[in-house]
């Protein structure tokens, strides 16, 4: 007999709302600068973990805490583990939001709040399938563990901790992309852009400081810049004009001798560049544009940013363009800014990048091409070598499988520049709970989850752990 995951998840619907917007009120960023022995991620996202297994444990489930980074939710037995990998901390909220980040609104089919895509509404989806699954008194012939981390988005460490000392799964998914599967993921890397120090000589105008980007994996939505000594006339004028030819939005402020320049683009995560504005290269090229005398240093500042960074995410002026067959194209995202005249000059950039290079030789590439008199060039953090699932593999092969079964669409493989959890498993992937075709929201002002989406992904996820753990 057929089961109907759909009913069953409906039973919950009023539950995982409730569930879900308790987790979306806990900023969960990364904040170590706050992190104690019992937090060591920060208090947000040790809070949010034991939120969560509060949760299970109300409801009968067993828990395992990992020291407070990272943890697991367990049901069924047997010799092989499938693992179900989700993350509960979040990017910051950053500016542009029209509603309260850390509260979850709901406004008709939608969820708003900071995690609801990425990935607490994913995670309680994956959740609540379990209890399906209990509830169904439906066998499994493995043990499947729902793991949970809290530092998906900076360093891993949770996860990372986690695989480091637990007993690893065989296979699984992470429900942190978008359906119908990506089975493929491009490498990740972070370069920092140091510039070099540049004698000081007499220049009409300074550049006193230079600020965009909150996060390596966020197009920098607002970017400000201090100029001080001769300023044009017409340049609120420039920027009226330089606005409306781009879509950006700019305001300036008188300060002692000078200006604040403050721009607007529009952000993106960073493995899709393209869809933003970024704002810390537009501010860059409207200050090119003045025609301004100025110092060294800052000179040398923009000059990089607007002939190797601005308006182009392929890196192709970096010379490490790259397009594989499969994976697609390499693409580079400057999301991190910072310029101060007796400080840091330095520039992060993101790079998703395909088979056919590694870190190593962008790094070497980046810097030759700037130049090494100019630049010093260095790889920042963790690097993420690509990572690929065959779409013969079953686990492919089933997921797509079920997919369809629920919503009446073809499933196809999928690899895509961000990076989940998935590939830390040598056979993992990612899987929805992003319908295809919905519009980008993660990292994105006013994040949302649809609860259609939500209620789906209860169903597929329930019926896809049936199905691999037999």
């Amino acid at each position: 007999m057929a089961i109907d995951y759909a009913a069953a998840a409906a039973k919950y619907r009023d539950d995982i709302i409730a569930d879900l917007s308790t987790l979306v009120t806990i900023d969960s960023e990364r904040d170590v600068e706050h992190a104690t022995a019992d937090a060591p991620l920060g208090p947000g996202p040790a809070e949010a973990l034991a939120t969560m297994f509060k949760i299970a444990e109300r409801d009968g489930f067993s828990t395992t805490n990992v020291e407070n980074v990272a943890g697991r939710i367990e049901v069924g037995s047997g010799e092989d583990i499938l693992g179900v990998l989700a993350h509960l901390d979040v990017v910051p909220a950053g500016e542009g939001w029209t509603r309260t980040p850390f509260q979850a609104t709901i406004e008709g089919n939608r969820i708003y709040g900071r995690g609801t895509a990425d990935d607490k509404g994913p995670g309680i989806a994956a959740y609540y399938a379990l209890k399906v699954i209990r509830d169904l008194q439906l066998p499994l012939n493995k043990r499947v563990h729902l793991i949970y981390g809290t530092d998906e988005e900076s360093e891993w460490y949770g996860m990372t901790r986690y695989m480091e000392t637990q007993e690893n799964p065989t296979l699984g998914f992470s429900p942190d992309a978008e359906f119908p599967i990506i089975n493929g993921e491009k490498g990740i890397a972070d370069f920092e852009i140091q510039l070099a120090h540049v004698a000081a000589r007499a220049a009409t105008t300074t550049l006193h400081a230079f600020n965009a980007g909150i996060r390596a994996n966020m197009v920098p939505v607002t970017a400000t810049a201090t100029l001080t000594g001769a300023i044009p006339t017409d340049l609120e004028a420039v920027a009226g004009a330089f606005d409306e030819a781009n879509g950006t939005k700019t305001a300036v402020t008188p300060v002692n001798n000078g200006v604040t320049i403050t721009l607007t683009g529009r952000g993106a995560h960073s493995s899709i560049p393209a869809g933003g504005i970024n704002a810390g290269t537009y501010l860059a090229a409207l200050i090119d544009q003045l025609g301004l005398q100025l110092d060294p240093a800052g000179q040398q500042y923009l000059a990089v940013i607007t002939n190797f960074l601005h308006a182009e995410t392929n890196g192709a002026r970096l010379n490490i363009a790259l397009t594989d067959q499969k994976m697609g194209p390499l693409t580079a995202s400057p999301d991190i800014f910072a310029f101060e005249q007796d400080g840091p000059q330095t520039i992060l950039v993101n790079v998703r990048y395909p088979q056919g290079t590694d870190a190593e030789a962008i790094r070497d590439n980046m810097e030759s091409s700037i130049g090494t008199d100019h630049v010093n060039v260095t790889i920042h953090g963790r690097v993420e070598e690509p990572h690929y699932v065959p779409a013969s593999d079953p686990l492919v092969q089933t997921l797509l499988q079920v997919y369809t079964d629920h919503t009446g669409l073809p499933g196809e493989e999928g690899i895509v520049g961000g990076g989940t959890y998935g590939r830390m498993l040598q056979r993992g992937v990612a899987f929805g709970a992003q319908m295809p075709g919905a519009p980008e929201v993660m990292h994105m002002a006013d994040e949302y989850i649809t609860i259609d989406d939500i209620m789906r992904a209860v169903a597929i996820y329930a019926d896809a752990i049936v199905r691999l753990a037999q």
